[in-house]
């Protein structure tokens, strides 16, 4: 797992007033946390970060001061109108070999049986547990030949060697449905409709 290395920057104003500021800036306002430390406040540049967090669960080598430390994001808020805009982050402090609770997208594969079934997700990340240094980007659930009725369980999908499941192996991650039929009228309407029609019947 590659690391992602950027350069961030000790922030003691906090508040909303100088978050704004900040992003002004181009920069991010983040918390550092872990292993018992207080939590340190930083700033971070907006386009390093955002090109980090392409990759999903990015392992990011941070310098503050010229101190080089590993961390993990673990709540990202983004803006909810502007596309590529990052209100703030939480960064775990994470050490090599030490592993983590983390959720790993799911990706799916092949095709379901012929006719007109549905997947439906109940889960779109799979927690694990992994090294902080070897956390997979994603995980892959094949769904070839699943009929209506076919459920596929977090046992079901297959880790990468060192990776654990951090949920009950029997708790769903995909359903495959069949399409719902139309309802039928309500009673109401199927009885309004006769009377209608006997009421054209009278006048001819």
């Amino acid at each position: 797992m590659a690391e992602y290395k950027i350069t961030a920057e000790p922030r003691t104003e906090t508040g909303k007033g100088a978050a704004r500021r900040l992003r002004r800036e181009d920069k991010v306002p983040g918390v550092i946390y872990g292993h018992g430390a207080d939590p340190r406040h930083v700033s971070l540049p907006s386009y390093d970060l955002l090109m980090a967090l392409k990759t999903s669960n990015v392992l990011i080598s941070l310098d503050v001061e010229g101190k080089s430390e590993l961390v993990i994001p673990k709540d990202v808020q983004r803006d909810a109108l502007r596309t590529g805009v990052l209100k703030h982050v939480d960064l775990l402090v994470v050490k090599r070999g030490e592993k983590v609770t983390v959720e790993v997208p799911i990706q799916v594969e092949g095709d379901l049986a012929p006719g007109q079934n549905l997947l439906e997700h109940t889960l779109h990340a799979l927690p694990v547990e992994a090294e902080a240094t070897n956390i997979p980007e994603s995980v892959t659930v094949s769904v070839e030949g699943l009929e209506a009725g076919a459920t596929v369980s977090a046992k079901d999908v297959r880790l990468p060697a060192g990776v654990t499941l951090a949920v009950d192996g029997e708790d769903p991650v995909l359903h495959v449905v069949s399409p719902q039929a139309e309802e039928p009228a309500a009673e109401g309407e199927a009885a309004e409709g006769a009377i209608a029609a006997d009421e054209g019947k009278s006048e001819d």
